[in-house]
């Protein structure tokens, strides 16, 4: 079942040490997947890995790109992404208006050169374009904003 919003008691600056604990926690339960959601429903939580060339993170705005089309080896987009049923679910996101769970994998703070996901907070997907990307391939980039605390 679809849950959307935060879970449970976990807030943005929690850390989790891999995608099996993002997983267990219900924060972002695909072990592997960018993207947690439905064409149906929405998209529910994503998670920001440093896996596309067009995805850019500010704390006032993230452009997350679609799903597919990139080399997995060396990360280029090496093909026109499609409307893949991830990519569907961030489009249905825009007409529902529901908050979507963000988490980034950042270094970790303890100085042992791992790397953690942090969960960075609910944000809104306001808008999408598909387009040529870094790589000239056609992308989906979707505009995400904050969700104002209180919302």
């Amino acid at each position: 079942m679809p849950l959307f919003g935060h879970v449970r008691y976990y807030r943005p600056g929690d850390t989790f040490r891999n995608r099996l604990e993002l997983a267990a926690s219900g924060v972002h339960r695909p072990r592997r997947a960018g993207v947690c959601g439905t064409q149906d429903e929405g998209a529910e939580s994503i998670v920001l890995a440093d896996q596309y060339e067009d995805d850019f993170y500010s704390e006032a705005e993230i452009i997350y790109a679609g799903h597919g089309g990139r080399d997995a080896k060396t990360g280029r987009q090496v093909a026109d992404q499609i409307a893949t049923p991830r990519n569907l679910a961030l489009l249905k996101s825009i007409t529902t208006g529901r908050p979507v769970r963000v988490l980034r994998k950042v270094p970790a703070e303890d100085g042992t050169g791992e790397d953690v996901y942090r969960y960075e907070g609910l944000y809104q997907i306001i808008e999408h374009e598909y387009g040529p990307g870094k790589s000239g391939f056609q992308v989906y980039t979707f505009r995400l904003r904050p969700v104002a605390v209180g919302s």
